[in-house]
């Protein structure tokens, strides 16, 4: 039987290169989509106004970007590091 937690927030597998910038903003961007879903849910059933709702994801938007940021996630797409020329 699967936990609850495994429920409420899943996880999908990670494709793409494997290094841990990639992994750390992969596991970011999940949280960041997970969190969207919960907010427009509970802005369509009138729990959370529309303003408040544009405004908590435009703030986890400028989170996402400053963490890319960090990590220097796609700085180089096409580095030697990533099998290219």
């Amino acid at each position: 039987m699967l936990p609850i937690y495994s429920f409420l927030y899943p996880k999908s597998r990670y494709y793409g290169d494997v290094n841990p910038e990639n992994l750390v903003f992969n596991a970011n961007l999940q949280e960041f989509a997970q969190r969207v879903n919960y907010i427009s849910c509970l802005a369509s059933n009138g729990k959370l106004s529309i303003e408040q709702a544009f405004s908590d994801i435009e703030a986890l938007w400028e989170q996402l970007e400053n963490t890319k940021k960090q990590l220097g996630v796609g700085d180089h797409p096409f580095s030697i590091e990533n099998g290219n020329a």
